[in-house]
């Protein structure tokens, strides 16, 4: 090599600096390992400047200008190439960012999860931001990167992964282990103790590689559509329950709300027009009330469902007995009844009108 050649190399590596194109990338390696004697070494201030010698690391350099002389700097004396008679140093030279690296977006499936509210397993998902720095540049090149040219989006996809993992894991433990209802999850209740236990696990999935999950930015929860829908209803009919005391009360609730669409439906359906504000109304009013008395006891406290007699209820004995003039059961005049204000329908035995020419239960013309 010429004079005049070894003068311009040596000119064009006077600085030994990270480009401005690069400034984002978390490592960039300096693309020449000859570094002429007195040049300019500039680290700034959020990053630091690492020098190996035969996969060694000799030293860390902080934010700062240095002249790289070995008046200045001892230990370049153990990158002198002797065969250049001391002007040149033979190095390999990373600059690694050390600031906080924000807005890496993450996410990706939890997996099935049991609701602790209703028992029902459903699909759950997770996506939101976080952000890492560089506690430790040797352990991230040795560890990680690698001695090659790094590339910052394979460590961004690296870190990904270890995120994800993690807050798969603890999110699913603490809603089985805390019994967290799941859309209480997905409203963000628990965005703060999520992210507390997720930050405390993530120092073993990282650390060794001298990089640290500083915070997480937005993170959301979410749960496949059907299955949210599913658990509002599940979350609404548990309300429902609690509001009519307790599960004999619901059942009672379900059955009767059952029944007097039953009644409903089939008095709009009889045709005819008659609909609901005819004498067919009447008659599915009296099918639905009806319907709502035939949820009854058994013997051992459950619920069961039984047609309730039709009939009257003599005044002298109380009975439920058929219609008629005299109770059956004890042979007192069942239409002394009416003559104290009251009258029975002589099809069904429902309370009627004393005048009434209709029976609002059955429907029956009354004589």
């Amino acid at each position: 090599m010429g004079v005049i050649d070894w003068f311009k190399r040596g000119t064009q590596e006077m600085m030994v600096a990270r480009p401005d194109g690069t400034k984002s990338q978390i490592v960039w390696k300096h693309p020449d390992k000859t570094i002429p004697m007195k040049s300019q070494l500039t680290v700034d201030a959020d990053e630091k400047a690492i020098f190996f010698r035969d996969g060694q690391v000799v030293e860390v350099m902080d934010a700062g200008r240095y002249t790289l002389d070995t008046s200045n700097l001892p230990f370049l004396s153990n990158l002198v190439d002797k065969f250049t008679g001391g002007n040149v140093f033979q190095s390999e030279v990373f600059f690694v960012n050390v600031r906080e690296h924000p807005g890496i977006k993450f996410g990706g499936r939890i997996g099935h999860v049991e609701d602790p509210k209703s028992g029902v397993p459903v699909e759950t998902m997770v996506h939101g931001e976080f952000s890492f720095k560089v506690t430790d540049p040797r352990q991230l090149i040795v560890g990680l990167v690698g001695m090659g040219r790094a590339e910052s989006f394979m460590v961004k996809a690296w870190m990904k992964e270890q995120v994800l993992k993690v807050m798969r894991d603890n999110i699913a433990e603490l809603i089985v282990k805390q019994r967290w209802p799941l859309l209480d999850v997905t409203s963000g209740a628990y965005t703060e103790e999520i992210e507390e236990s997720a930050l405390a696990s993530m120092g073993k999935h990282v650390s060794d590689y001298g990089i640290e999950i500083v915070r997480f930015g937005n993170f959301v929860i979410g749960i496949d559509e059907e299955d949210g829908d599913n658990l509002k209803n599940l979350y609404r009919d548990a309300a429902y329950l609690k509001t009519v005391g307790g599960v004999d009360g619901y059942q009672k609730f379900a059955a009767g709300k059952a029944m007097m669409g039953a009644g409903e439906g089939m008095a709009k359906g009889g045709g005819g027009g008659g609909g609901g504000d005819g004498l067919l109304g009447g008659a599915s009013l009296g099918i639905g009330l009806g319907m709502a008395q035939m949820l009854t006891r058994d013997n051992q406290g459950g619920e069961r469902l039984a047609p309730a007699a039709a009939g009257v209820q003599c005044g002298s004995c109380m009975a439920t007995v058929p219609p008629g003039k005299f109770c059956s059961s004890c042979g007192h005049d069942l239409k002394e009844k009416e003559a104290q204000g009251g009258a029975f329908c002589t099809s069904c035995g429902e309370s009627v009108g004393v005048d009434a020419k209709f029976c609002g239960s059955c429907g029956d013309k009354q004589a």
